[in-house]
């Protein structure tokens, strides 16, 4: 049988990166452009309102789900470094406590979801055309959570052995029945938001089902048995101490986000279509920088549980390298084809300027994202868990709700400027916090590591001389 696992713990370094991101940031663009293709089939054919809907929902989205977003990049980290360490034993337990606890949150968050769905739009003031199908879309989206958290924490299992393509390829499948189902409930039946939400958690369903399948027909240490899922109380310590930390840092993000959604809203259905518009061509970068979280993370972690820390270091370096270029190449790009993409989501000139003028802000600046990124990916892998929260808390939440008190009150299109340009500016400071918090962990680790060799060297001497 093919062996689908890869050691980042030898061989070339700048190939590692390449290879384990290449798929991740194919599966995202990809990902990204089903996920656009929700929005224009909805603005083209079902109208401004129902684009609105859609688009405004992802940040209360990602506040429900932040806690366990968390969980799965701490999957990640865990499995990674037993892997590394040749723990077998290890990686399987961690893998079937993520398996027990995705089934336990995901059936606990859809019902959440479903339950404050509508009360989190009326805190996020959303315009009263707008929220009855926001509300809708958001209900029948959590009823797929746990298909999504299983795909997320299976994906991310097999991510940490090395193996980054299938994960890719189950995205790509699901994001092809997501589109055109898009089309088949949007156009044909007419049903409008529902229909998107629909479609998406029916391909939800279809990833999170292949995920499952590779996991229980593996033939190596992370292989699912599903009557041995449960919690393992080690693993699950594991998890919860450095996943939680990183959840409550997504979930104060998308706080944040929440709150500036709710500045754009209070400027009316116009600013929010096209601020929906613009964020949606903005994932393809994003997703592309992300790219670099999760190959730093899993290399990192392999190689921290290897205890080969120059390895690390060399990783960190080549992985600011290769995101800059990728990184300022898409953002280059993007920014100045601006008008270009947002016309694909919609004709109406109002609502396109708001969408141009976003992502001339953002996205001519988004590579500096992909540093911080490749910073917060390597300190995970290493363990750290509440000084990385720490610095992005301070480091993007506090910027960016400074720049919603300065800005405020939201009226005109122009009062949206402050808001965009405090993302650079947070990527920024958080992007020299964290790289100084790295270097200084990874020294402090390396001295430990040290240490400990010459003490037990030192006792080893000592023995025999008795």
């Amino acid at each position: 049988m093919k062996k689908h696992t890869v050691d980042m713990t030898k061989g070339s370094i700048f190939k590692h990166i390449i290879k384990f991101a290449i798929p991740i940031m194919l599966a995202g663009v990809l990902q990204t452009l089903y996920n656009a293709a929700d929005m224009v089939v909805v603005g083209k054919f079902a109208g401004k309102n129902d684009l609105a809907a859609v688009g405004s929902t992802s940040s209360a989205i990602n506040l429900l789900i932040s806690i366990f977003v968390g969980l799965s990049s701490a999957t990640n980290v865990i499995v990674a470094r037993k892997f590394g360490a040749g723990n077998k034993s290890g990686v399987a337990k961690a893998v079937h406590t993520a398996i027990a606890v995705c089934i336990c949150g995901g059936t606990a968050l859809m019902i959440l979801g479903i339950l404050l769905s509508r009360k989190i739009l009326v805190w996020m003031d959303s315009p009263d055309d707008v929220i009855g199908l926001a509300t809708l879309y958001m209900r029948i989206y959590f009823a797929g959570i746990p298909a999504m958290l299983l795909y997320n924490f299976g994906s991310a299992t097999m991510r940490a052995v090395g193996d980054a393509k299938r994960p890719t390829y189950f995205l790509m499948a699901s994001g092809l029945i997501n589109v055109s189902l898009n089309l088949v409930f949007v156009i044909i039946f007419k049903m409008g938001v529902a229909g998107v939400a629909t479609a998406t958690v029916i391909a939800q369903f279809v990833s999170a089902l292949l995920v499952l399948r590779c996991l229980v027909k593996a033939d190596d240490c992370y292989r699912l048995e599903l009557k041995k899922v449960k919690l393992y109380a080690a693993e699950l310590k594991e998890i919860v101490a450095l996943g939680v930390p990183a959840g409550i840092q997504s979930a104060l993000f998308s706080i944040s986000n929440v709150i500036i959604q709710s500045s754009i809203n209070a400027v009316g259905s116009d600013a929010m279509a096209g601020n929906s518009a613009a964020v949606s061509v903005e994932g393809m970068v994003y997703i592309a920088m992300n790219a670099f979280f999760h190959s730093t993370l899993t290399f990192v972690g392999q190689n921290y549980g290897a205890h080969n820390f120059k390895r690390i270091r060399k990783g960190f370096l080549v992985s600011i390298a290769i995101s800059l270029v990728v990184g300022g190449t898409l953002s280059t790009v993007v920014s100045r084809c601006a008008g270009f993409f947002v016309g694909f989501y919609t004709d109406i000139p109002e609502v396109k300027a708001i969408g141009v003028m976003r992502m001339q802000i953002v996205c001519a600046l988004y590579f500096l994202c992909g540093i911080m990124e490749v910073a917060t990916g390597a300190i995970r892998g290493m363990g750290v868990a509440m000084r990385s929260m720490i610095t992005c808390i301070v480091g993007v939440c506090c910027v960016r709700l400074t720049a919603v008190i300065i800005g405020a009150p939201y009226k005109e299109i122009n009062d949206l400027k402050i808001l965009y340009y405090s993302f650079p500016v947070s990527w920024t400071i958080t992007t020299i916090i964290l790289t100084i918090l790295f270097f200084a962990v990874l020294k402090n680790r390396e001295k430990k590591w040290v240490r400990a060799i010459n003490d037990e060297k030192s006792s080893n001497r000592n023995t025999c001389a008795c």
